[in-house]
This record gives C-alpha cells, structure tokens and sequence, in this order.
C-alpha cells in the first residue's frame, strides 16, 4: 500500500436495521485525494441476499438512523455554508428533505418514538460570534471572557461562548411538495418580502443558558428526552456526569441521576419497559480516569448499578444498543472488538469474535448487522444470524489489490517476566530488512487488527514495522492500563524495547542493526523517551507528542486533569517523567511533526522540544501541518495525509535506507 492508497480505506459507520430484520442501512467514508475531504454516502441493503446499494448521492452523508416503522431515514448532510444538518430520506431512496437549519450545525440527533418528531444538540453563538452578525469577523470579536478551567477542545476551539443545546423539531413529510425560493418583484412599500424557506418547521429549544449538553435519547413513551449537562468547572475537573429528562412539550426538566454516582456517562439508550441502560465508569474523586473499565450500568429507583465486571470487560471501545431483554456491547481485548449480549444480570454470550474490530451494531427481527473491520479490510458490514456470520459487503478488495502484508502476531517475554503482545509486518522477501518501532497513543488505547495504514505504506516501502500493546494499554485488564500512572517511562518504556529486540530475535529478515523508532501523541511521549535514554536508533519521528507536562497544564484541552493524573502535579514527580526534563540526552536524529491546531497535545509541545534539540545541536527538523487539530493521521485533509507520508518516508530514506 502506497500513501495514494488511502483512498481505498472505506469505513463503516454505525448500521441501522428495520425492527423486522428485512433491511439494513448504514453510511460509508473514505479520504478523497482530488476532492481533499472524506467522501462518503447512505447505502442499503436488503436482508438476507440483498446487495448493497447506495442510496444517496451527497458528498459526505452520514450517521443514518431509521424512523420507528423504517419507511425513513434520517442522516446528516453538510447544507450550503457546509454546516452538518439533519435531512430525511424515504428509505426506499428518493431525494432527502433537510430538516434542521442550525447556525453551526447539528451534533447529535434521534427519533421519537413514534416518528413524528427528531431531537437534536446544535451549539448556539453568543451574539455576535461565529457568523451570526454579518460582517463581523473573528478578528473583531469582543473579548473572551473566561473563569472557568476548561475554555477550548480539540477539533472545536473555543467552548463557553457556544453552548451545546437541545431542541425538537417536527419530523418532515419526504413526500411534500418542495419549497420554491421567491423571485424577485416590485413589491408595495408596505409588504413584507417572503423569506427564502429551507425547512418546514421552526425547531423549538429545551434547554438554555451557559452548560452544553451531550446526547438526546427519547423516553420509552416519547415524552421526555434524557441529555446529559456539561457545565465548565470553575476551580476544579469533574468527570462526573449527570442525566436530566427534558420535558418535550416544553414544561420543565427533571434529574434522573446525579453527580453522586460518581460516574462519567459514554452511551445511554431506553429499552421498551422505560429501563435505562448507560455505558459508564466510576470516577473515584471526580478526576481518576485512567483505564477506566467502562461497562453496562442500568438505571433504577435507586440510582445506578453496574452490571459487568470492570476488570472482565472493557466496553469503551463501542456503543449499546438494546436486544430484548438484554443488551448489545462492544469488548476490546487484545487487539480485538468483539461483539457481546448482556443480559440484566450480568450473563455474557459472545456473537462475534475472531480477528475482527466491531465498530458498531444494530439488531432486529432475529437479526444483528455489525459494521467490522479487519486485517484485509478497513470495513464492511457483517450478517449474524442463528449463530453464523456472513460478510455482506466487499469494500476491502481495493485495498487488498494495492497490496497489503498481513502482520504476525507476537507474544515476547519481557526483563521482569510480563508478557507482551503485539505484531510484526514484513515485506516480501529475505531480508534483511530495517526495522521501525511503531507505539501507539493514549496511552490507554491499543493496536489492533484491523488494516492500518501507518504500517502498510512503511512495509511496502521496505521496512519491517513491529509494533506493540505495552502496560498503559487498553484491552488487556485494568492493572494493565492503571500500571504506568504516574510512572511513565518505566514498565512502558522497558515493554516496548523488550517487544522489539523479542521480533529481531525471533526473525533473522529484521536487521537489528539498522532500527529506527516513530510514535503520535503519548507514542510520541514515548518515542522522546526512548532516544533520551536508548540510542541505538538511526533516527526517530516524534508526532504531536505529549512532551512538557508543565506547560500542558495551560495549554491542553485536557491539561486540567490529564498530567495530573498521569504524570503527577509535584515538581519531582513531573521532572522524573518528562521528556522536556531529558531531553539533553538524546542524540537521535529527530523529525518532529504537529498539527497548528491541535488543542490535545498544543503545538507549543513540539516547538519546545524542537528548540532544544537545535539549542544542544542534535539533527532536528520541524514539519507543521495549517489547519489541521491531532487527528491528522486518522482525519485529516487526505492531501496533508499523503504529504505526511511522503515526509515520512523521506525522513528514513535519509536515515534509514532500504538496501
């Protein structure tokens, strides 16, 4: 696979399926060099033989979700200023209606229960920001005001002066007839112009005032809609959430759970019977969120309760959906997503498991469809059905066609007995071939199985890629993931050396003389790490790292609570485990890369690190990406993924050479 090869990388979004299994949709994406964005529309299909259809033609439509009967299908489709909207669509096909009209677009949206009307989250402007006073640009804006910890997030900017709020719009008929927009006409000085209309209802807002709001699921019996409240702290982070039900004809609002469960909420859904069922975590002081051990909580009288094991399961790798009596789970665990039911006491029966990252799912009429990835492809979507599953899609045969290597699977024993697992890609041939150490981000998240592209383009460059789950990661228990806090750059460090001198060892193809070493965000903490202390490596990438915990504190949208967690608020403990403290050690040549919008790990991370790599005359060089946050690699404008390729393969072609 080459950097062009991107293109070839189709996702599966979320599927939807009718209540009585005969159909499913579900939404595609892909980077398209040409267009310089990620493409993508709605498809169905027919169950159980149907072929996959596409039934819309937008540029980039996604997150389908059907109406109670199936007869439509809302999705979300960019309007004329590009802002994401609600249209609905006969899910028959036919042309969409756009239903909503939000300044800055919709977040989130749902169904009532019978059909007739969509809840949605849309940000609101405080007066004067973003647009909403034509002519007034953002350089003329007045001035922020901010006493609150948290002020910006990654992908977003500024939050305080945007609010997330909730509103209710009736549901539009697909089959009406169209709105015409008004030609011009010498009117009398005492009529009103008609306006230029878009949707055929005003939506109606439930919520006010400076706290956003996260997710809108609909009460069994359609007359609330359950959200949870995020309100800026003024002193101190709390992950603790809340949920309230809001009224939907407009009458109030009432706590269903509060901040004294002591949980933070990821997923909520409502089965038929009213119960609430919530993907969530304790968070101990309000802060303590180091693998967290996400599982299913359900909601009663008495507040909530926890219905999977927290060191069992790890269910914060997907979403829930209700199953009958039960539940549908998503169970990340050593480099897999499987597909779980739940019962309400806590009975677990695997659907769907083997090489496979489930990313979503949906079930109805004895039928569940899951949208996997897997080593050969980026997604499809998969058929269960009476314990068999059968892939219905074939989106991975252009990838498969570019050329891919499928990794090796890998278990060394490290210095101190710990088992670490990970995987080896090599190039066709003998060898012997220069090795890159890749590590991953998080650092409570994990390498997996699916087809990645980060390893395939350096593999069909020539190198062998070995990459690694080191403890911090998620997927293998919670001592796993809880084991560096605070104490970064030990067993982390160690399991990543141990990983690839195990590979070198066990292939005589990888060269170990000739290695080089690259990782993004925490792996890019611990590839700064690594040259600071092991200099072995012909050279090393460091990509929007995590690099100074001091100045993080400040600048991170996730500075109030992240190093403190991880790396501790004491000057001692800070120094011990920083790179920036190190950083006169390393003698490694160094390519650092950022984004100029990454609010996750600021660019100030890597100018800093960059400045003194220069300072103390060690080889460095800095390539920064305009416009683009810290999901570049993953998101990013497929132009700036390409070229972020090409400066890769660059950068080891002059310092680690293939041949």
């Amino acid at each position: 696979m080459k950097a062009n090869d991107i293109e070839t990388l189709v996702s599966v979004g979320r599927p939807e399926i009718a209540a009585d299994g005969s159909f499913a949709v579900f939404a595609t994406s892909r980077p398209d060099i040409a267009a310089n964005r990620n493409v993508g529309q709605v498809w169905r299909v027919d169950l159980p033989d149907g072929t996959p259809r596409r039934l819309t033609r937008g540029t980039a439509d996604g997150a389908p979700k059907l109406s109670p009967d199936a007869t439509r299908i809302a999705f979300v489709r960019g309007d004329a200023k590009g802002k994401p909207q609600v249209h609905v669509v006969a899910a028959a096909g036919g042309e969409p209606v756009q239903a909503t009209d939000a300044v800055l677009g919709v977040e989130d949206f749902a169904w009532s229960p019978d059909g007739a009307s969509i809840a949605f989250v849309a940000r609101v402007p405080e007066k004067g920001r973003y647009g909403s006073v034509e002519g007034l640009d953002a350089a003329a804006e007045a001035p922020r005001h901010i006493t609150g910890v948290r002020w910006h997030a990654n992908g977003l900017g500024y939050i305080g002066d945007r609010p997330a709020h909730v509103f209710v719009i009736a549901a539009p008929a697909v089959d009406a007839e169209p709105f015409y927009e008004p030609a011009s006409a010498v009117r009398p000085d005492d009529e009103t112009p008609p306006k230029k209309t878009l949707v055929a209802a005003e939506a109606r807002q439930l919520t006010e005032g400076a706290a956003s709001h996260g997710g809108v699921v609909f009460t069994a019996d359609g007359r609330e809609i359950l959200t949870v409240p995020d309100e800026i702290e003024s002193d101190r982070r709390d992950l603790r959430d809340r949920i309230i039900a809001l009224a939907v004809d407009g009458s109030g609002q009432r706590e269903v759970l509060g901040t004294d469960a002591g949980i933070a909420i990821y997923e909520a859904v409502v089965s038929p019977d009213g119960t609430i069922a919530l993907l969530a975590h304790e968070v101990g002081d309000g802060v303590d969120f180091i693998a967290p051990g996400v599982g299913l909580w359900l909601v009663g009288h008495s507040g909530a309760r926890r219905v999977t094991d927290a060191d069992a399961l790890n269910l914060g790798e997907g979403h829930l959906r209700v199953d009958g009596e039960g539940f549908l789970v998503q169970d990340a665990a050593r480099g897999r997503v499987r597909l779980l039911r739940v019962t309400r006491d806590g009975g677990v029966t695997e659907l769907l498991g083997g090489d496979v990252e489930v990313g979503g799912h949906a079930t109805g009429g004895g039928r569940i469809v899951a949208a996997v990835s897997q080593p050969d492809s980026f997604g499809e979507l998969v058929l269960i059905e009476d314990g068999a599953a059968r892939t219905l899609t074939a989106f991975g045969a252009r990838a498969v066609a570019s050329g891919i290597a499928l990794p090796r699977e890998l278990t060394v024993t490290g210095r101190d007995g710990y088992p670490v697992h990970g995987w080896v890609a090599t190039p066709e041939g003998e060898g012997p071939f220069p090795v890159i150490l890749q590590i991953h981000g998080g650092p409570f998240a994990s390498y997996g199985v699916h087809l990645f592209d980060e390893t395939q383009v350096l593999v069909d460059a020539g190198y062998a890629v070995v990459y690694s789950n080191p403890r911090g990661s998620a997927g293998y228990g919670r001592a796993h993931g809880r084991s560096i806090r605070q104490q970064m750059g030990t067993v982390d460090f160690a399991d990543v050396i141990d990983f690839l001198e195990g590979a070198i060892a066990d292939d005589t193809r990888l060269d170990g003389e000739r290695v080089g070493v690259q990782g993004g965000s925490y792996g890019g903490y611990l590839t700064a790490w690594v040259i600071a202390h092991d200099h072995r490596f012909a050279g090393a990438i460091v990509e929007r790292g995590f690099l100074e915990p001091l100045s993080f504190q400040g600048t991170s949208d996730i500075g109030s609570f992240f190093g403190d967690e991880y790396v501790g608020v004491s000057v001692e403990d800070i120094a011990r485990q920083s790179p920036m403290a190190v950083v006169g050690q390393v003698t490694t040549p160094t390519l650092v890369m950022h984004s100029e919008l990454d609010f996750r790990c600021p660019l100030e991370q890597a100018t800093r690190y960059y400045s003194a790599l220069k300072r103390q005359g060690t080889e460095a060089e800095l390539l920064v990406f305009p416009g683009e946050n810290h999901e570049l690699t993953r998101a990013g404008q497929p132009r700036h993924r390409v070229q972020r390729f090409d400066a890769v393969l660059d950068w080891w072609n002059r310092h680690l050479p293939v041949g």
